[in-house]
């Protein structure tokens, strides 16, 4: 009986097996992080374009500013721990933008686009903060407190944002139709 090894179960122990310490798993995160962040540099100059509210237009960009800084920071971070932060893709991230640009497509009075806009946003951000809280936990429990202090600076201003999502959408939603 000839019996083939299965090449994706392979390649999915091989993969596992790279996850041996609390370093690897940093170094993970880390490649997915910029992975996600990466894809966001691509998204927010079209959420800003599809947005009609001028402020919510700026905070896009805004934001689209502060990322190409968490760019940065996460090959700082990938730099302290001697690896390289490419090499993954984030499919949550993925899934997020596809949510995002559903979003821009759809057919809607401008500020209730407005607040799906920000409604997809702010899962984002919610994605981020708890990938950048968790790489943050590991960096402190591997001592690398340089890494640890990016990350949770990084964190914080993830946090900001999801509170400026949140005074947008009030500020839209009150002026917003309630029925047709």
């Amino acid at each position: 009986m000839n019996v083939r090894p299965n090449i994706e179960n392979h390649n999915l122990a091989q993969a596992m097996a790279k996850l041996n310490t609390l370093r690897d798993l940093l170094v993970h995160q880390v490649k997915d992080l910029y992975s996600a962040e990466t894809q966001l540099v691509k998204a927010l100059p079209k959420m800003e374009k599809a947005a009609s509210d001028p402020d919510l237009k700026a905070g896009f960009r805004t934001h689209l500013e502060e990322t190409k800084v968490h760019v940065t920071r996460l090959e700082e971070v990938a730099g302290l721990l001697d690896a390289s932060p490419r090499g993954l893709s984030c499919k949550a991230m993925k899934g997020l933008v596809e949510e995002g640009a559903e979003a821009i497509k759809e057919e809607a009075e401008p500020s209730i686009k407005d607040l799906a806009l920000i409604a997809a946003a702010q899962k984002v951000e919610h994605y981020e903060i708890s990938g950048y809280g968790t790489a943050r936990a590991l960096a402190e429990a591997i001592g690398n407190r340089q890494a640890a202090k990016l990350l949770k600076t990084t964190e914080d201003e993830e946090g900001a944002t999801d509170k400026k999502l949140t005074a947008a959408a009030e500020t839209i939603v009150a002026t917003a139709p309630v029925e047709a």
